[in-house]
């Protein structure tokens, strides 16, 4: 019997979503098509199909492209049989979510020597090839881009920061996840303390320069929102203290004549925060207790709900009149 002779051709599985002539394909899929092992591996002589990873085929030949590389990694990853919608199986994380969420610091993805892919913790799944597998307690909801489910930002960066060593990549990925709008400081700092990196020094001062990153640019939305909206022009950044007396604590802005006072929470999750947020609200209650109206701003609600949080300022001046006077205080600047 020779052994190399050309197989009887068979019309190429077709993709059920498309009705196009699928590229890739998993052994569960071929078997479910009615294409039997033996096919498969005679298929797969040179030039013809190709085995990308354990019981993943690339039904053309060629080399793959970046986007069957992508589709070949979770069609690893998945359960047989399970589709793409129904649960969050496998989804794009690390340097390769965020090549796909368009960030100009992560390496384009035929750089990539390695895609991140996040499964559920209890998956019996080995990192294999080119594929590294994540686990996660918790699965995030994916975000699909270029029909691909991707990991949200914050937990790419921390994926992708995990296997990075050199403090001015990690710097660069943070920053541009603050800088570019994807998302708030402490959405990142979260995962990275799940991810429990922040044991890693230049891990730590990166977060720092993020940290001081995102201070600065709430500031900067805070400016602009007293402007664009109207509202009177506070005393900036100021240290409050009772004649004689203890100190009350700093706050970003402050109206005397009413007595109102706007804190941005730029917090983020770390070791002592426990600590930070008793210390913060003790301020707050003895700031409410002397008669002034402390309007607490978060960094997302001045980015998503600008004309909204001018409201909630202009309402807390205006209710001034009708309030009990507040405890004289010294304003210094800070």
């Amino acid at each position: 019997m020779n052994h190399n002779a050309p197989i009887t051709p068979r019309p190429l599985p077709l993709s059920a979503r498309t009705g196009r002539t699928q590229r890739l394909a998993s052994a569960a899929q071929l078997r479910a098509q009615g294409v039997p092992a033996a096919e498969v591996a005679a298929r797969c002589r040179p030039g013809g199909w190709q085995q990308l990873l354990p019981g993943v085929f690339l039904l053309q030949p060629g080399p793959p492209t970046s986007e069957d590389r992508l589709h070949a990694a979770l069609l690893y990853a998945r359960r047989p049989g399970t589709l793409p919608q129904q649960e969050r199986e496998a989804m794009i994380t690390g340097l390769a979510a965020l090549t796909l969420h368009r960030f100009s610091s992560a390496p384009p993805l035929t750089a990539l020597e390695r895609i991140d892919v996040l499964v559920p913790r209890t998956r019996r799944l080995r990192s294999t090839g080119w594929v590294r597998v994540v686990r996660t307690p918790e699965a995030p909801e994916p975000v699909q881009l270029t029909g691909v489910p991707v990991a949200p930002v914050a937990r790419a960066v921390a994926d992708a920061v995990s296997g990075l060593s050199a403090a001015a990549e990690v710097r660069a990925l943070l920053t541009e996840a603050v800088r570019g709008g994807h998302c708030e400081p402490a959405a990142v700092v979260r995962e990275l303390s799940r991810a429990r990196l922040l044991s890693r020094p230049h891990v730590v001062d990166a977060v720092d320069a993020l940290l001081t990153e995102g201070r600065s640019l709430s500031e900067e939305r805070l400016y602009e929102l007293v402007r664009e909206f109207g509202l009177p022009d506070p005393l900036w950044n100021v240290d409050l203290r009772l004649p004689g007396g203890p100190h009350l604590g700093g706050v970003d802005a402050y109206w005397p004549d009413q007595a109102v006072a706007v804190e941005l929470d730029t917090r983020a999750p770390r070791q002592d925060d426990d600590e930070l947020w008793s210390e913060h609200t003790r301020k707050r209650e003895h700031l409410e207790r002397l008669g002034i109206t402390v309007v607490h701003l978060t960094p997302r609600k001045l980015r998503e709900a600008r004309e909204q949080q001018a409201t909630v300022v202009r309402t807390a001046l205006m209710a001034a009149p009708d309030r009990h006077p507040a405890a004289y205080v010294v304003v210094l600047p800070r």
